[in-house]
């Protein structure tokens, strides 16, 4: 019999990272001269997958927003996880920007990336499975192929290649 090997391509954030990065960037930003007076705040909802920055003016939070990015990088984040909202009005002439990071692949995504590895002409079957894509073939260097060719390929997502088995 054949033997089938498999792997998954998922998009997830380890909130335990993020979480760590926001804390560290909240203590930079409670230290820094520039940010005394401006009420600045990063509040993390895990349960949303999202970070809320707030602060005085929208220089300041670009200001903020580079510091949380600094953080993120430095824990292994990518930003390509992050999507940012429109920049709101809040209370007391200050505002606010909602970040929401990415947990799975967007469906559209997904089609894009099955369509990018049919188009390859490789010996593969794929497969989307939810907010994941799955890949299977029979030979494990066919799927070596795969995912460096997608990680060639810039699908505006952060993608990590996971769950590798032979069946």
């Amino acid at each position: 019999m054949a033997q089938q090997n498999t792997f998954d391509v998922v998009s997830k954030v380890d909130m335990a990272e993020v979480k760590n990065a926001v804390n560290q960037a909240l203590k930079e930003v409670t230290q820094r001269f520039d940010f005394k007076g401006t009420n600045s705040d990063i509040v993390l909802d895990e349960k949303e997958h999202k970070i809320v920055l707030a602060t005085a003016s929208e220089f300041t939070l670009k200001s903020l927003n580079d510091v949380l990015q600094q953080k993120l990088i430095r824990r292994g984040v990518s930003l390509k996880a992050l999507s940012y909202g429109k920049i709101e009005p809040a209370a007391k002439d200050s505002v606010r920007q909602t970040v929401t990071l990415q947990q799975g692949i967007p469906i559209e995504k997904a089609r894009d990336i099955v369509k990018f590895i049919k188009d390859t002409k490789l010996k593969v079957q794929v497969s989307i499975n939810g907010d994941f894509v799955r890949v299977g073939g029979k030979d494990r260097d066919t799927l070596q192929k795969v995912i460096a060719l997608l990680k060639e390929k810039d699908f505006d997502i952060d993608m990590q290649f996971t769950n590798y088995r032979s069946l």
